[in-house]
This record gives C-alpha cells, structure tokens and sequence, in this order.
C-alpha cells in the first residue's frame, strides 16, 4: 500500500515512474504533494513547545534535543535503546519515507535537521529527506500550519547502528597525517584558529592536519535552505582536499558538521564520507591530551577567554 501511494505522489510531482528513492532535498511543494498521498512521516525536530503552537500538519514532534547526548557532550549519540524507543514511539521503520522539518532561520539551524537525518540513515533507514527551508518555507509558500498533536501507531523496528559511518575518537586519532584522509573542520574561522571555543571544550583550535571549511558556506547570505548542487559543488571543491580520500567532518559538537556530511555524501553523492560527532568537545575532553593544531600559548588564551567574557557581558569586540 505504500509503495502505491508513493508511486501516486511521483507521479503527480510529474517524476518519473521509476523515481522511487527518496530525494534528500524536497521543496514544501513536494512535501505538500507527498503528504496528501499519505506516503511520508513528517518528524519536526524544533521544541515541543515551538510544535505545539505551530507544525506542519500531520508531522511528530521528536525535539533535537532528544537525538542528542548529555550537556557536557551533545554530540554524543544517545544509546542505542534510548534511540530505538525514539524511533519506535514515532512509528519509523526501514521502508519509512521520514521528512525532517527544521524551523528554518538560518544555516546553523539547518544542522540540526541534517544530524538527524544522518542519525536515522546510521539506524537503518533508507528513504529519508529533509524539508529545505524548514518550517519557514513552508509557511512563505502559503501551505497551512496545524496545532493539533499527530498520533502515530508506535512501530516495533529494532535498528543496529552502522558504525561505517561513524568516526570514533580513537579512528580520528589513526587518521592524523594519513595520506588519504582529509579531515573537514565545519566550524566558523575562529574556533578553527583557536581564538573562541566553547566553554565545554577544554582546549582551543582544531585537528592537527584539519582544513576549515565553514558549513554557512552551503547558504545563501542570511538564508536556512541550501544552495542549489551546482553551486553546493563549487563550495566543496573550493578547499584543496586529497582527491579520491575519505573524508571525516567535526566541529564543536556534530551539529555543524552534519551539514558538512549531508551536503557531500547526500547530495553530492561522495563515498566515503563519515561524521565525528563528539568532533572537539570530546577530542578535549580526552582523559589522555590529544594532539592540537593552532592551540594558542598559555597567555594567548588567557586573553582570549578574557575578551570572551567582555564580548558576552560588556559588548566588547570579538576575539
């Protein structure tokens, strides 16, 4: 029966007939269509607060927060039992077409779509996209908005996880210097060059070996929806990488860097792509100190965590 409402929704998209993998990217229109054949879930990943006021209509609410680890970590994937209950309680299966929806304010938030999106396509499943744009789009383009709460029969899928995709802290660590290995930092300039960090991170710069290459790159100025793939492309091959080499993407905490993942393994269609998702919290975090690459001096960072403070309590400039 799915399989016969999904071959309705491509043909009224005005695809062809054989047309049936998930697109990564869908406009609210395709959504619009896709929905009204009831051949997708919808998974609103903004606040349950933020989902109770307004959703698309039909969608579930499943908070970021959720598919995310502790606050010393974030990045840190959850257990694998507190992820199949997630993924259960909204009725996901392998053969599931889910559709990520994002509030859609800017480039960071689009981070958090892309994170579960990858989330899911490590539990197993095979037909996901995510609404480009987000919830702002789909507003902008007229469709309706519901606040009524969607109930979903809960699924009984047990997923594993598919370690190809995952980069370990331990891999990352074999990585440093291999020849065929680039190492992506997602994260704006400044952390990459050691003059902010995050307050969880206990040292500041990057990965020895790493090229920044920041995930706002992908948007438009001012924009939450990716660029076109032509364009998408020229951004990706804008930085000098080892051709033909794996590529693993961190910044400070996943979130940044499955934009980076999703971009060049889903869209682009790279092999061999592979997220760290503890990226440089948990690299700092190490009980054993790991190898830094534009980690300032003792007294630079001592003066930049005290232009830190000042930017965030006084309004000074930047560090």
């Amino acid at each position: 029966m799915r399989q016969l409402r999904l071959f309705i929704a491509i043909v009224a998209l005005g695809l062809p007939a054989w047309a049936v993998a998930a697109q990564a990217l869908l406009t609210a229109k395709e959504l619009d269509t896709l929905s009204k054949a009831n051949a997708v879930r919808i998974v609103d990943v903004r606040d349950a607060q933020a989902y109770s006021l307004q959703h698309v209509p039909g969608a579930v609410s499943a908070p970021y927060g959720r598919w995310r680890g502790p606050a010393a970590n974030p990045g840190q994937l959850p257990s694998l039992a507190e992820l199949t209950s997630l993924v259960q309680e909204l009725g996901l299966t392998p053969e599931t077409h889910a559709v990520v929806v994002y509030t859609g304010v800017d480039s960071s938030d689009f981070g958090s779509a892309a994170r579960v999106y990858w989330t899911l396509k490590m539990l197993g499943l095979k037909e996901i996209s995510i609404l480009n744009g987000g919830l702002a789009t789909w507003k902008s383009d007229g469709f309706p908005i519901s606040n009524q709460p969607a109930k979903v029969a809960r699924s009984s899928y047990q997923p594993s996880m598919n370690t190809s995709m995952i980069a370990t802290e331990s891999e990352v660590l074999t990585k440093i210097g291999d020849s065929r290995t680039n190492l992506i930092d997602s994260r704006p300039a400044p952390f990459f060059t050691g003059r902010v960090a995050l307050d969880s991170a206990r040292a500041r710069g990057t990965l020895p070996g790493a090229v920044n290459i920041d995930s706002d790159l992908y948007f438009e100025p001012g924009s939450a929806a990716l660029m076109d793939k032509a364009s998408l492309e020229q951004e990706a091959n804008a930085a000098s990488l080892k051709p033909g080499g794996e590529v693993i993407a961190f910044c400070n905490t996943g979130h940044w860097s499955a934009t980076e993942w999703f971009v060049r393994s889903e869209v682009l269609g790279q092999s061999y792509v592979k997220l760290y998702p503890g990226s440089m919290v948990e690299w700092t975090q190490s009980a054993k100190p790991l190898p830094m690459m534009n980690e300032p001096e003792r007294w630079a960072q001592l003066r930049y965590k005290l232009m830190t403070w000042s930017h965030r309590n006084l309004g000074t400039k930047a560090p």
